[in-house]
């Protein structure tokens, strides 16, 4: 048993193609039928094949329903060991086969890591040139894989638990899952070959991108969001890399220590407390039109179709106004903005005619269509965390028949930190503001 696990885990021994592929569908079989006897028994969901070679992780969590999101979190620990040995696995059949060592990089990957273990059992072993070396694993390579492993192993799961269990977009999973991330990076990496900072840079930038890569080929997230949050979550990992490099290189900490210490980042996730929520935020836009007050509001209260979006943000995914109409008229009415996700209800609450259309938001549609490889995407963010509340337009008449138009949306944004996604959140309303009063421009003044 003690041959077989230093076989799996280690990286000395070599793996001929077919002991690789032996030991891999071997390993495959028994995690899907261990998975698919768990689930079963505790969701009595049937758990195919295909559904098991499925990488949509978010379909799977919404096929298993609600209330099983540990058995989620749960299944997604479980699986870190069988990645890990998939990864000694496939470095030492890559070395084997006199290829590179690098090529492991795509065992994180859905699809290509399929792809890879099929070629790698395909590929014959080459006998090394008389008096060479033999291929060894670079000590370099070895403790950044080591690192990036270490990294994930911690902050896949800490995701996937913020997310689908606490469904809370907190300070701690912004900022203490990526600067936890790197300083688990950093202190691995550093352990045994201490280097300059610089060296230990790219392998803490690398887990990061991993990390996002894994979440939007899992359809756990989209492209926009990932590319939205990736500047702060650099800036926390390597603020945590200097912190585990410290550690690494001038502390007699122990790596058990270590493991310990990051065992507490899924912990704080869990009992982090809910925050109060989140404070009105308003932006206003405004606009002059060379039409009178009366003219402006006829087009305010139902304006028709816009032509397709051309702004970048819009063409990425983020909500694009498209027409309203109104049920009825004066307070009680119900005005209906459509958008390319679906429509805002919105009941009017002051009718001051020319003056003030003011409304509630009752209803909100998502506020992005998700940019993926895939069809769609459940990703948690959609949901919620983002509202209007109401909104509201003044017409304030000006010399020579021309209208002031002012546009104001009430919001608020459940993502912490605020400071960072609000200044966001700002700015794509205030590009969805300017849509639709340049579309009211152009048609009160008959162009």
């Amino acid at each position: 048993m003690t041959d077989l696990f230093r076989f799996w885990f280690g990286w000395v021994t070599p793996v001929g193609r077919r002991r690789y592929f032996i030991h891999g569908a071997g390993l495959m079989l028994f995690k899907y039928l261990a998975d698919a006897a768990v689930i079963w028994l505790a969701a009595g969901v049937v758990w195919t094949p295909f559904d098991y070679f499925d990488p949509v992780f978010s379909l799977r969590t919404a096929a298993l329903g609600q209330g099983h999101e540990l058995l989620t979190f749960l299944l997604a620990i479980w699986t870190l060991p069988f990645l890990w040995i998939g990864v000694s696995l496939s470095m030492r059949r890559a070395l084997d086969a006199g290829r590179s060592a690098w090529v492991v990089i795509a065992f994180f990957m859905p699809f290509f890591n399929y792809l890879l273990m099929l070629v790698l059992s395909v590929l014959p072993s080459r006998p090394a040139r008389p008096g060479a070396p033999p291929q060894t694993v670079d000590p370099r390579l070895k403790s950044a894989l080591y690192a990036v492993a270490a990294g994930l192993a911690i902050t896949i799961p800490t995701v996937l638990l913020a997310l689908y269990e606490r469904r809370f977009y907190s300070l701690g999973l912004f900022l203490g899952t990526p600067f936890t991330l790197g300083a688990i990076c950093a202190n691995v990496y550093n352990r045994k070959r201490p280097g300059p900072f610089r060296n230990t840079v790219p392998v803490v930038l690398l887990t990061v991108a991993i990390l996002g890569l894994v979440l939007v080929l899992f359809a756990l997230e989209g492209i926009i969001c990932i590319a939205m949050a990736f500047p702060i979550a650099v800036v926390a990992a390597l603020a945590g890399a200097v912190l585990g490099r410290a550690i690494a290189t001038k502390s007699s900490e122990t790596g058990m220590s270590a493991g310990m210490a990051a065992l507490i980042l899924p912990l704080a996730v869990l009992i982090e407390p809910n925050r109060a929520p989140a404070p009105l935020r308003e932006v206003v836009t405004t606009v002059e039109i060379a039409a009178p007050p009366a003219q402006v509001w006829k087009t305010v209260v139902a304006f028709p179709e816009l032509p397709a979006p051309t702004e970048l943000i819009f063409r990425a995914g983020v909500a694009a106004p498209i027409r309203a109409h109104i049920d009825g008229t004066g307070v009680g009415a119900i005005r209906y903005c459509e958008f390319t996700t679906g429509s805002f209800v919105e009941p009017i609450t002051t009718w001051d005619e020319p003056s003030v259309l003011a409304f509630d938001v009752t209803k909100n549609p998502p506020p992005m269509n998700e940019m993926s490889p895939y069809r769609k995407v459940y990703a948690p963010h959609l949901d919620g965390y983002f509202q209007a509340v109401k909104g509201e337009f003044e017409l304030a008449a000006l010399p020579g028949g021309r209208t002031r138009l002012i546009g104001h949306t009430w919001y608020r944004m459940e993502m912490y930190p605020q400071v960072y996604w609000d200044g966001m959140a700002d700015r794509i309303i205030e590009a969805i503001h300017r849509r639709v009063l340049d579309h009211v421009k152009h048609v009160a003044e008959g162009r």
